[in-house]
C-alpha cells in the first residue's frame, strides 16, 4: 500500500481520534493565533488543507513513534 491509498485511512484515523475530545475545548495548532473547534478541526483534516496537512503528519509520526517504542522507552531499556 502506498502513501495515496493509506491518505483515506490515516484521515479516518485522525478524525476518529479528534472526536475524542471534548467538543468545549478549542485547540490551537502551531504558532496561530486563532484557537479551532474539534469540528473545525475534523473538518480541515477532510479538505486536506494546511492545517489538516499538520494534523495527518503529526498522526503518522505518532504512530511510527509508537511503532519504534520511542514514546514507552521499549527501544532503550537502559533508560528505566
Amino acid at each position: 500500500m502506498n502513501h495515496k491509498e493509506q491518505l483515506p485511512e490515516v484521515k479516518k484515523l485522525v478524525i476518529e481520534r479528534l472526536k475524542t475530545i471534548p467538543s468545549d475545548l478549542e485547540l490551537h495548532i502551531g504558532s496561530e493565533g486563532n484557537g479551532y473547534t474539534v469540528d473545525e478541526l475534523i473538518n480541515k483534516v477532510e479538505r486536506n488543507d494546511k492545517v489538516g496537512k499538520q494534523l495527518i503528519a503529526v498522526e503518522m509520526e505518532f504512530l511510527r513513534s509508537l511503532k519504534e517504542g520511542t514514546l514507552t522507552n521499549e527501544s532503550n531499556p537502559s533508560s528505566n
